[in-house]
């Protein structure tokens, strides 16, 4: 038992486990990848454009294709070597490439977005903002995967690293939309985002460096705790917004359950839940509600909807309504929309 605990201690504690040959390999191909040459600029500039165009036309698909191109994650790859190995240059090369790459993204974008006169941005947007556990495990597990395509050489780098850019160039690109019409708050939001995925990517790295055996414990131990730490401290604001996420689904399923289901409050006004915002800085959080009805409604309709959702979610909530008046118009009257008669091909429709 005891010699097979000093086996295991110095094949996985002590030294490394690979050849002193596929270590300088590796350090040089990473170094080569962390270089700033014009491809990576090159590169850079063009999964920016696509990004930014995407997340401007709210076009999942668009921004899809920013991650064929995936420039950032080679320097992060050397970053996270070199802090393992406690190699400088390889570290110093990696977080040069890293920093111009992104301010190279965050102005262009901010050009971009101050050109194309956007007033308001889309979902693709929003959804950048907000971080949550949910963000730091996606970086984790996508960091991982690509750490580990780089020690195994059957595996192809290209297909971890284009899962790796949807998670770094298109926060990127918010931060740059947000400077553009000076939302302190969106451009905050995607740079918590970015933050977390940029720490996560790092600590999966280094992680899959070190089972691979290219560093021994007794020097990958501080650079992880160090890692670790810095992750750690994010866990705090992304779990407040995983909370808030999943109280903000809760409250729109109980809120939609309200106006359909559970009550009869609202029931001849054939309401239509256009959509919804809820500001949880308040006390109690408000929720602003836009809908569509053929009537007003009245502020009783209003509480009894509070008092509802109070004992449903055990919180008050104070809800502000922002109602169109639905009405279909014929050249004989002007009717509410549930009383006008169905058209010939919708009744021989049904």
């Amino acid at each position: 038992m005891r010699s097979q605990l000093d086996t295991w201690r110095n094949k996985y504690l002590v030294g490394r486990r690979v050849s002193p040959q596929a270590h300088q390999h590796m350090q040089e191909s990473l170094l080569d990848e962390a270089a700033l040459d014009y491809d990576y600029i090159v590169l850079t500039l063009g999964a920016c454009l696509i990004a930014t165009f995407g997340l401007l036309s709210n076009s999942a698909a668009v921004i899809i294709g920013a991650m064929l191109v995936a420039p950032l994650m080679s320097p992060i790859r050397s970053v996270a070597f070199g802090i393992l190995e406690g190699d400088l240059v390889l570290v110093k090369t990696g977080l040069k490439a890293l920093a111009v790459g992104t301010g190279i993204s965050i102005a262009l974008s901010a050009i971009v977005g101050l050109s194309s006169g956007f007033l308001a941005y889309g979902s693709e947007v929003a959804s950048r903002s907000s971080p949550t556990l949910l963000d730091l495990g996606i970086a984790i597990t996508a960091g991982g995967l690509s750490g580990y395509a780089k020690v195994q050489p059957k595996l192809s780098s290209t297909l971890a690293g284009t899962a790796i850019a949807v998670a770094l160039m298109p926060p990127l690109c918010v931060v740059g939309l947000g400077i553009a019409q000076a939302n302190g708050l969106l451009a905050m939001g995607a740079s918590l985002l970015y933050l977390t995925n940029l720490l996560g990517i790092t600590l999966a790295c280094m992680l899959a460096f070190f089972i691979a055996g290219y560093s021994p414990f007794s020097r990958a131990r501080r650079p992880l705790e160090v890692v670790v730490i810095l992750t750690g401290i994010l866990v705090l604001p992304l779990g407040i917004s995983l909370v808030q996420l999943v109280r903000q689904q809760q409250l729109e399923d109980n809120v939609r359950r309200a106006l359909i289901e559970d009550t009869v409050t609202f029931e001849n006004l054939n309401m239509e839940l256009v959509s919804s915002r809820t500001n949880w800085q308040v006390s109690p959080p408000r929720v602003y509600m836009m809908v569509n009805a053929n009537e007003l409604i009245t502020p009783k309709q209003v509480g009894l909807l509070e008092d509802y959702i109070e004992r449903r979610m055990n919180q008050p909530f104070k809800f502000v309504f922002r109602v169109s008046e639905v009405k279909d118009v014929t050249r004989e009257s002007s009717l509410p929309s549930t009383q006008v008669e169905l058209l010939p091909e919708q009744v021989s429709a049904d």
